[in-house]
C-alpha cells in the first residue's frame, strides 16, 4: 500500500499537542499543577492564603497552559522542516519506506516502538521522543485508513 501526503499546518499543530499531553511526564505534571490550582482556590475562599498569592499561582497556570497548549507545538512546527515537504510512504509486509523528492528510507517494522492513533495522524515512533506522522488523509478513502490500521496494529504495539 503507498500513500502520498503533505501537512497541513492546524492538523500537525493538533497532534503535536496531543503527543506533548500524552507523555506521561507532562501529564503528570498537569494533574499536580491543576491540583495546586484547585487548593489555591480553595485555600483563598477560606481566607487562608493573600489574594496575590492567588493571583501569582493563577498567573503561573496559565502561563503553563498555554505554553504546552500553543507555544510548544508551535515552535517545533516552524522548527521541523518535515511538515513543509510532500511524502510517499509504502506500506509492505516487512518494512516500510519513506519517499520525498531527495531521496527515500526504509525502516523494518522493528525499528518502531510503539504507535498511536489520533483523529488525524498515526504516530509512528521510533523512540519516546522520535516519531513520524502519518497524515491519514493521505488515504485514497476509510477502507484504505482501515487497512492502514489493520497493517499498523498487526506490526506495532499499542503505545
Amino acid at each position: 500500500m503507498t500513500i502520498y501526503f503533505g501537512y497541513e499546518k492546524p492538523q500537525v499543530i493538533q497532534a503535536l499537542r496531543y503527543h506533548f499531553i500524552s507523555r506521561r511526564e507532562i501529564r503528570v505534571m498537569l494533574i499536580l499543577v491543576n491540583v495546586f490550582a484547585i487548593a489555591s482556590i480553595a485555600l483563598y475562599a477560606f481566607g487562608k492564603v493573600t489574594a496575590m498569592a492567588f493571583l501569582t499561582g493563577s498567573f503561573l497556570w496559565i502561563v503553563l497552559m498555554v505554553s504546552f497548549w500553543f507555544i510548544l507545538p508551535g515552535i517545533v512546527y516552524r522548527k521541523a522542516a518535515t511538515f513543509k515537504h510532500e511524502f510517499s510512504m509504502t506500506f509492505e509486509d516487512d518494512n516500510f519506506t519513506l519517499s520525498h523528492e531527495k531521496g527515500s528510507k526504509s525502516w523494518p517494522w522493528t525499528a518502531l516502538k510503539n504507535y498511536v492513533e489520533s483523529p488525524h495522524f498515526f504516530h509512528l515512533y521510533f523512540d519516546s521522543r522520535s516519531f513520524f506522522l502519518v497524515p491519514k488523509n493521505g488515504c485514497k478513502d476509510t477502507d484504505e485508513v482501515h487497512a492502514l490500521r489493520q497493517l499498523i496494529k498487526e506490526k506495532v504495539k499499542k503505545g
